[in-house]
């Protein structure tokens, strides 16, 4: 982990907010959810124990079958840090979202455990959408394409209507409104 100093100022609010968006609840039904997935038990804190991602390693496996080629159990800091990234290639595989994805200094270092849990998350969600899932769902269900087919006389109903962002105020207008002096020219 690197050396960093205590944070002062606008560093220590951003690492107070980052820290507020941690839930305790969902860390430990991430942390269910991935221990009924592989098979094991898993122990100590959540960051302590995906910090090496070798658990986050074989969870994708579970899930994408060969998606995570080699997994590292020891080794020195950048072979543990091979298998967060690793994680990172195969959920993307999988078709979690860029900006759902956390770097790997996330986990690494322990500094975004809440983005983390937010990746956990969409590999669940995106786990539903795959037909012949038949793990334990995580989180709220991904949307799904609602499309709609209007008739010719339903759309030409809705062409008279004035919508509210048409800026139309109830002849509500700026007129007589002064504020501050004049601009003399």
């Amino acid at each position: 982990m690197a050396n960093r100093g205590q944070a002062f100022g606008m560093s220590a609010k951003v690492a107070a907010k980052i820290a507020g968006k941690r839930d305790m609840e969902k860390e430990a039904e991430a942390a269910e959810w991935i221990s009924t997935i592989i098979g094991e038990p898993v122990q100590g804190s959540f960051e302590d124990w995906a910090r090496n991602g070798v658990v986050l390693c074989k969870l994708m496996n579970k899930l994408l079958p060969g998606s995570v080629k080699k997994i590292t159990e020891s080794g020195g800091d950048f072979k543990m840090m091979e298998n967060i990234t690793n994680f990172q290639t195969a959920a993307k595989k999988y078709g979690v979202p860029e900006i759902d994805c956390f770097q790997t200094v996330d986990l690494w270092e322990k500094r975004n455990i809440a983005q983390v849990q937010q990746c956990i998350f969409a590999v669940g969600r995106q786990g539903q959408t795959k037909p012949g899932y038949n793990f334990p769902i995580i989180g709220p269900k991904m949307s799904e394409e609602n499309k709609r087919e209007f008739t010719a006389e339903q759309l030409r109903a809705g062409e008279g209507h004035v919508g509210l962002q048409a800026g139309q105020n109830k002849g509500a207008t700026q007129a007589g409104q002064n504020f501050g002096a004049q601009r003399h020219m």
